[in-house]
């Protein structure tokens, strides 16, 4: 691929302008077009006031799916907001969360919806799913497979990490809020290798391929390799190996009693979660 050039200053790309792109090309000749590339998680680690505030203007923030997870108010920067195809298509889709999601983009910044694909059984939508939504696609079946923990998926923001770092833009690609924490709010679904992928993009962020926001924290083991020289590398990683799993090990026993102990709730709740009405399910807004 070419070498990176420099985005072209005060020449943004206009809104709408992701409507009917599908090739990696024609998405990197928008993207290059940015000074940065910011992703933005659906995390309680992402406070997306003060990072619209620490961008510039050439900025370009890209969100996924449920944006009222992070997003309170419409978002006034440039924005690009990434779907992704499931079996039944795009999750705002077929939850009726479309119009809600649109409404926090401002329009005269808004690029329009990529929508994702990642795997055969995913199902790509339409612009008339979207609700008319200028919308691209990117089809991305098989290209994270000789990679990826086998039996699992990626995640959408390491899906677009991974590829936007391939493209060699000429804008910096910047994560933000990708903790991969579990909280009351929070869910970290289990079909993703959330250890894995913290683990890649802690080590593309020190080779430079991308840029996590706030920074990498310093690794306790690398100073410890410093402090005592006379100590392999090897034999380090392969101690805390040893520590990690001893340590999992335990987890995985405590889990096991504490699922003992709430079968009968875990039952109690199946069977009030199948009496609930439809008329309190969500609809979608008019």
């Amino acid at each position: 691929m070419q070498a990176p050039d420099k985005p072209a200053q005060g020449e943004l790309p206009p809104r709408a302008a992701a409507s009917g792109l599908a090739t990696a090309e024609e998405w990197r000749a928008l993207l290059a077009r940015y000074s940065d590339i910011v992703l933005v998680a659906n995390s309680t680690a992402s406070n997306v006031a003060e990072l619209r505030a620490q961008y510039p203007a050439t900025a370009l923030f890209v969100f996924f799916n449920k944006v009222f997870k992070v997003l309170d108010q419409p978002f006034q920067g440039h924005a690009l907001l990434v779907t992704r195809g499931q079996p039944r298509g795009a999750g705002i889709v077929y939850r009726g969360e479309v119009d809600e999601v649109l409404s926090f983009f401002d329009k005269a910044h808004f690029l329009g919806i990529m929508n994702i694909r990642l795997a055969e059984e995913e199902k790509p939508n339409t612009s008339a799913d979207f609700h008319n939504a200028p919308t691209g696609h990117l089809d991305l079946r098989g290209h994270f497979d000789p990679l990826y923990t086998e039996g699992k998926v990626p995640t959408s923001g390491f899906a677009m990490a991974l590829w936007l770092s391939e493209l060699r833009l000429p804008g910096t690609i910047t994560l933000a809020g990708f903790s991969a924490r579990r909280s009351e709010k929070w869910r970290v679904v289990s079909v993703h290798d959330w250890s894995f992928e913290q683990v890649f993009l802690r080590l593309f962020a020190r080779l430079g391929k991308i840029a996590i926001h706030g920074g990498v924290g310093a690794n306790a083991y690398a100073r410890l390799a410093e402090r005592f020289p006379e100590i392999p590398p090897a034999e380090i990683a392969l101690a805390a190996s040893e520590v990690l799993s001893e340590r999992l090990s335990n987890t995985d026993g405590e889990v096991d009693k504490l699922i003992s102990l709430t079968n009968f709730i875990r039952a109690a709740d199946n069977f009030l979660r199948r009496l609930k009405p439809s008329a309190l399910r969500r609809r979608p807004r008019s």
